[in-house]
């Protein structure tokens, strides 16, 4: 495999364990608190939520401002991959030299989400079904970022697992690294993920004479986990999702926070969106995160149940120094 002279894929040690990118939860504000709390140990690579390349190309003035807030990042955060989606190979040659321009380490396509409004663009998980179009927008994104290595994550299959077939229009057209969803999109998150076709994953490219990474991903609970699984399937790393949620220090095993760590972790997590994103997101999206960082402990549901009727950073900080002058954790 030719790679980039910035490919950092090629340099990281095995197995490695990567971030997730998850719409609406790995957002600016969280991946900032992720790699305080996590490295040196990790993340290995942090991805942005994904990110329309079409949109950026093609919304006005305002809409194009809000999809540019997805890509800001620090230099903690590195390398950090952008991720976008789009069945266009012309926007997605824009996005990636958007890409190179704001200095990021990566451009990663997403050929895996199932949302239905991404994939009546023919963008995400239907690629799957054209994957003549899929090679095309590799080949897009390297025009438009000759200088960064393009990754793609992708699943098994579209209603049917077809690694057989998908994976090697994929190798061939030698991304720097290939994540691989361990379910279909039919299967979406409601079956136990089958790592046994990511070793088959690692068969394929072998007999191909490649050498990218390919990591799996699907059901890692924490960074023991997902070392196990990795290991058992002969892949290069992992990536993690569901598990970072209420939980920025997954990546470092060596630390095991207190409650009442968490509770504050919760608060300085709720002032850095209000911060960095509150002008143009939802403070709902807040709540997804207090269910995870308020649980397992006496007064937990109480102080959830408070917690979702909160409407900013400082209420939320009110309600939690209320309850740890409350309880003895």
């Amino acid at each position: 495999m030719k790679n980039s002279n910035n490919n950092f894929w090629a340099d990281l040690p095995r197995p490695f364990f990567v971030l997730a990118p998850l719409a609406n939860v790995t957002d600016a504000a969280f991946r900032r608190l992720i790699a305080k709390y996590s490295k040196p140990h990790g993340p290995a690579v942090f991805y942005t939520e994904f990110v329309s390349a079409d949109g950026l190309a093609f919304a006005d003035e305002e809409g194009r401002a809000k999809l540019m807030r997805d890509l800001v990042f620090t230099d903690a955060e590195r390398p950090i991959v952008a991720q976008f989606f789009t069945s266009n190979p012309d926007t997605m040659e824009k996005a990636a030299r958007l890409a190179q321009e704001l200095g990021f380490d990566g451009v990663d396509i997403n050929m895996g989400c199932p949302d239905k409004s991404i994939e009546k663009q023919g963008a995400g998980a239907a690629l799957i079904k054209n994957p003549s179009l899929a090679v095309k927008i590799i080949e897009a994104a390297k025009r438009g970022a000759p200088n960064l290595p393009v990754s793609v994550k992708t699943r098994l299959g579209y209603n049917t697992d077809v690694l057989e077939e998908w994976l090697p229009v994929i190798i061939k057209a030698e991304p720097a690294a290939i994540v691989l969803h361990a379910r279909t999109r039919k299967d979406m998150s409601k079956v136990p993920a089958r790592w046994e076709r990511v070793a088959r994953a690692i068969e394929i490219r072998d007999s191909l004479g490649y050498s990218m990474p390919i990591l799996g991903n699907g059901d890692a609970a924490d960074i023991a986990d997902a070392r196990a699984r990795a290991s058992e399937a002969g892949a290069d790393g992992a990536m993690l999702g569901r598990a970072i949620f209420g939980r920025p220090w997954l990546f470092d095993e060596n630390h095991t926070p207190t409650i009442a760590e968490r509770l504050q972790v919760a608060v300085e997590h709720t002032f850095l969106f209000e911060k960095l994103l509150g002008d143009i997101k939802s403070f709902a999206i807040m709540k997804k995160h207090f269910k995870a960082y308020v649980e397992g402990f006496d007064g937990a549901r109480e102080l959830r149940a408070e917690l979702m009727e909160t409407h900013s950073a400082a209420e939320v900080e009110a309600s939690i120094t209320r309850f740890l002058s409350q309880h003895t954790l």
